[in-house]
C-alpha cells in the first residue's frame, strides 16, 4: 500500500431507497485526505450506515433505489481493487462468511491473493488485536456471543490492511474493557490508514480522531472540522439534535403515559424467577454439533444467584462481553432450558411449559438481534401483532408508542428496511404494546441518539411505574443508573474438553465424500429390481458401520452414539419419501407389490449414501477442493460454499422465529391442527424471509472483503487427496459393479 493511498472523494451523493419517499442521503459532498481518521456522527436514522456502504461501493449490492453522484477512492470506484476497503457492518453476525473463526479472518486474504504461507501470521495478529487470540482457530462462528462476533468482523477487516477502513458502531455492544481493546486495535493497526467510523457514544473516540463530520436528519453534512472546534462551536445545537456530546449528562428519560397492564402481576411473589435449586447452580449449556455427528457440550451460563423478576422493579444485567447476560435473559424467557436450576413463574410452573398466550401476557421480549423478532410486513402491524393474538390490540396505543419512539413516519414501511437503531426501537414498542407483566430487553439502547435513548429508557421506566418489571442486559452505564438492582454476570469457569474420537469417514476429504455420495445414483438407475437394490442397501449399511466406526487412535469405543442419532435423523425424510414413492407407484400402477417395492428401494439407494457421507463435508473445505483440485472457477464455488454455510443456519433461523412467535402469543397445540398449520406456514415463511435477508447481508459481507472484484484467488487451506479418499471412492463403485454384474445374463 503506497503512503498516499486512501484518499476519498464524494460528490453530489444522493440515495433514495425503493419504498421511501425522501432520500436518506441528499447531495452530499465529502473529501477525506489519505490517512485521516474521521468520526461520523448524526441522529439515529440519519443515513450514517448508508454512507459507509456508499464509501465501500456496496449500496447497490443488494439494495434497490435511486442513486446519483459519485464516490472515488484514490481516483477509482471503490471495490475495483480487492481488499482496498474494509467494512465492519452494524449488526453482529452479519459479517460472518465462514464456519470457523480462522477461515473467516482468512477469507479476505484469499480474495486479495495473499500467498497461503503468509496468511497464518496475518490471521493470528488480527485476532490478537481484537482480543480473540485465546480461541482456537476452529471455533465455530455460530457459537460466539454478539460482542465476540463484532470483534471477529473487525479482525477480518484489519487482516486485509486496507486503504480505507469503515467501522459501523464497532464497540456498541462491548463492555468497557473490551471496547477499549478494540479502540486500541483500531489505532494500533490503523496508523496512516484512512478510517471512517460511526458511533453514537463518541466521548472515547474524540481524542483519537482527526475530524468530526456531522450528518443531519436530511442526509446532508451539517458540520465538519476538528472535533474540538465542531463540539466547541456547535455543542448546544448538537446536543439538542441528539448527538452524545462529551461532557453533557444523559437526558432525562422521556415521560410517557402507558396504558395499564393487561394482567396485574402478583405483589408478593416474583413474576418469574431463574436460579439454583437444591444447591445446584443455574446452568445453561449449549451443544456444538460437529460434522461427524458427535457433539460437545459447552457451559455458557453458570450462577449460584437467583434472578427474581418482580413487579415494579428494574434490573440490569452487566458484565463482560460473552459472559452470559443474553443467555440468562433467554433462559428467563423459557427459550433456553437449563441443565440444572429452575426457571418458574410465580405459581411454580416451568416457564417453558406455560402456554404461549399466557407467556405473552407475562413477558415482552427485545432480542439482541432486533431483526430476528420481526414477523410482519409493516411497522404498525409489528407493534399490533401480539395484541391482536391476545385480543387486546389498540391502534391508538400502538401509534402513541411509535410517536414516542420517532417511528410514526415509518408505520407503513417494511420493518426489514429500517436502520439498526430503528429496528431496535420497533422491538421495544412491540414488547410493550400489549402490556405484559415483565419486559426482558437485550441491549435495548444500542444504536440510539440522545433523543431516541430518552424515549427508549422513558418507555422502560414507564413500564416499571405502571407496575411492570424490567430486566435489561446492557453495557450502557446511563441506563444502569436508572435501575433498582444491578447483577454482574461473569463467564463460567473454563473446563477442559477431552479429545473427541473421530469417525473413519472424517479421514476423507470433502471431494471424495461428495463423489461417494453421488456414485450410487448410477446403481439406483441401473438396478433391475428390488432384490438387487436390497443387496446394494446392505452394502451401504456395511459402509455406514465401517465409516461411522471410531478411527483407531482417536478415542475409546468402537463408535459414538451421536453419529447414529444424526444418521437416523438424516435418513428419516428419505424413508418417508421412499414409502410415499412406493405407495404411489403401487396405487397408480398395476398394483404390483414388487414394482412398488423396487421404486421405494431405488429411492433409498439414492438417499442413503448422502445421509452417510454429506454430514462429514464442510462447505468451506468442499469449495477449497472444487477450486483447487477440479480447477473450477473460484467465485462460483466459494459462493456456493458460503451459501451452504448459511443453509446450515436454517435451523437457528427456524428456532429464532419460533421463539419470537411463542413470546408473541402464537403457540402450537397438537390438539388444534390449525395452530400447527399456522405455525409451520409462518415459521417457514419467516425462515425464508430471514434467509433472503441473510443472503443479502452475506453478499455485502463477502463483497466488503474483496470477493466481488477478486480476480486471481489463493486458498488458505490446502486440498490434498490421500489414500483414504481413493479408498472411499473405490468403495462407492462397488454397488455399481454389483448392479452391472446382476444384469449380465
Amino acid at each position: 500500500m503506497s503512503p498516499a493511498a486512501g484518499r476519498v472523494e464524494v460528490r453530489g451523493l444522493t440515495w433514495r431507497p425503493m419504498g421511501r419517499r425522501e432520500p436518506v442521503l441528499l447531495d452530499l459532498d465529502l473529501t477525506l485526505p489519505a490517512g485521516q481518521r474521521v468520526l461520523l456522527v448524526g441522529p439515529s436514522g440519519a443515513g450514517k450506515s448508508t454512507l459507509l456502504r456508499a464509501l465501500a461501493g456496496l449500496l447497490l449490492t443488494v439494495d434497490s433505489g435511486d442513486l446519483t453522484g459519485s464516490v472515488h477512492l484514490d481516483g477509482a470506484v471503490p471495490g475495483e481493487r480487492p481488499g482496498a476497503v474494509g467494512l465492519v457492518l452494524q449488526e453482529p453476525g452479519s459479517g460472518t462468511v465462514s464456519a470457523t473463526i480462522g477461515r473467516d479472518v482468512a477469507f479476505g486474504l484469499e480474495n486479495i491473493a495473499l500467498p497461503a504461507e503468509e496468511m497464518p501470521p496475518r490471521v493470528a495478529r488480527a485476532l490478537s488485536l481484537v482480543g480473540l487470540d485465546h480461541l482456537p482457530l476452529d471455533t465455530p462462528t455460530h457459537t460466539l456471543s454478539g460482542g465476540q462476533t463484532q470483534r471477529l468482523a473487525l479482525a477480518g477487516s484489519l487482516a486485509l490492511q486496507p486503504s480505507l477502513l469503515l467501522l459501523d458502531e464497532p464497540t456498541a455492544m462491548l463492555d468497557d474493557v473490551t471496547a477499549a481493546e478494540v479502540r486500541d486495535a483500531v489505532i494500533a493497526s490503523g496508523q496512516g490508514l484512512t478510517t471512517v467510523l460511526v458511533e453514537h457514544r463518541i466521548a472515547p473516540w474524540v481524542d483519537l480522531v482527526d475530524r468530526l463530520v456531522v450528518v443531519g436528519r436530511d442526509g446532508r453534512v451539517r458540520h465538519d472540522g476538528p472535533p474540538d472546534e465542531v463540539l466547541g462551536q456547535h455543542g448546544d445545537a448538537l446536543t439538542e439534535d441528539g448527538i452524545w456530546v462529551p461532557g453533557r449528562p444523559a437526558p432525562d428519560p422521556l415521560r410517557v403515559d402507558l396504558a395499564p397492564l393487561t394482567r396485574h402481576p402478583p405483589d408478593a411473589d416474583p413474576i418469574v424467577s431463574a436460579g439454583p435449586v437444591h444447591g445446584r447452580p443455574l446452568r445453561v449449556e449449549r451443544r456444538r454439533n460437529r460434522l461427524d455427528g458427535s457433539s460437545e457440550t459447552v457451559t455458557v451460563l453458570e450462577t449460584h444467584e437467583s434472578l427474581a423478576v418482580a413487579a415494579g422493579r428494574a434490573i440490569a444485567l452487566v458484565g463482560p462481553s460473552g459472559g452470559g447476560k443474553s443467555t440468562w435473559l433467554a433462559a428467563t424467557a423459557g427459550l433456553l432450558p437449563p441443565s440444572s436450576g429452575r426457571v418458574v413463574t410465580h405459581d411454580a410452573r416451568d416457564v417453558a411449559q406455560v402456554p404461549a398466550e399466557e407467556v405473552a401476557h407475562l413477558l415482552g421480549w427485545v432480542p439482541q438481534w432486533s431483526s430476528s423478532a420481526l414477523l410482519t410486513r409493516t411497522v404498525l402491524d409489528e407493534v399490533l401483532l401480539t395484541g391482536r393474538t391476545l385480543g387486546t390490540a389498540d391502534e391508538g396505543r400502538a401509534r402513541h408508542l411509535l410517536d414516542a419512539l420517532g417511528l410514526t413516519h415509518l408505520e407503513r414501511a417494511d420493518p426489514q428496511t429500517l436502520s439498526g437503531g430503528e429496528q431496535r426501537r420497533l422491538a421495544v414498542a412491540a414488547a410493550l404494546a400489549h402490556g405484559p407483566s415483565a419486559v426482558l430487553a437485550d441491549e435495548p439502547t444500542v444504536g440510539q441518539d440522545r433523543g431516541t435513548w430518552a424515549a427508549v429508557t422513558g418507555l422502560l421506566m414507564a413500564h416499571r411505574e405502571r407496575g411492570g418489571a424490567v430486566v435489561a442486559a446492557t453495557h450502557d452505564g446511563d441506563l444502569v443508573r436508572l435501575v433498582d438492582e444491578v447483577r454482574t454476570v461473569t463467564p463460567p469457569p473454563p473446563r477442559e474438553t477431552p479429545p473427541r474420537p473421530r469417525a473413519v469417514l472424517s479421514a476423507c476429504g470433502p471431494l471424495s465424500l461428495f463423489i461417494a455420495a453421488t456414485l450410487p445414483i448410477v446403481a439406483a438407475v441401473l438396478s433391475p429390481g428390488w432384490r438387487v437394490s436390497l443387496v446394494v442397501l446392505g452394502l451401504l449399511a456395511l459402509g455406514a458401520v465401517i465409516g461411522l466406526t471410531t478411527l483407531p487412535g482417536t478415542g475409546r469405543g468402537w463408535t459414538v452414539a451421536g453419529r447414529w442419532r444424526g444418521l437416523a435423523l438424516r435418513l428419516l425424510p428419505g424413508l418417508v419419501g421412499g414409502l410415499g414413492v412406493g405407495w404411489s407407484t403401487w396405487l397408480l400402477g398395476s398394483r404390483d407389490v414388487e414394482e412398488g417395492l423396487s421404486a421405494a428401494l431405488r429411492l433409498l439407494v439414492i438417499v442413503v449414501p448422502s445421509a452417510i457421507t454429506l454430514a462429514f463435508i464442510d462447505p468451506d473445505d468442499l469449495a477449497d477442493h472444487l477450486g483447487q483440485r477440479l480447477h473450477l472457477p473460484p467465485r462460483p464455488v466459494v459462493a456456493v460454499g458460503a451459501a451452504l454455510q448459511r443453509i446450515q443456519s436454517f435451523g437457528a433461523a427456524w428456532t429464532e422465529v419460533g421463539w419470537a412467535r411463542r413470546l408473541r402469543g402464537q403457540g402450537v397445540s397438537w390438539r388444534r391442527p390449525r395452530t400447527v398449520i399456522a405455525h409451520l406456514w409462518s415459521s417457514t415463511l419467516g425462515m425464508l424471509l430471514r434467509s433472503l435477508g441473510s443472503a443479502a447481508t452475506l453478499a455485502v459481507a463477502m463483497d466488503a472483503r474483496g470477493f466481488a472484484s477478486a480476480g486471481r484467488r489463493t486458498w488458505a487451506a490446502p486440498a490434498p487427496w490421500r489414500w483414504p479418499d481413493s479408498l472411499v471412492v473405490l468403495a462407492a463403485c462397488v454397488p455399481i459393479v454389483v448392479v452391472v454384474l446382476s444384469r449380465i445374463p
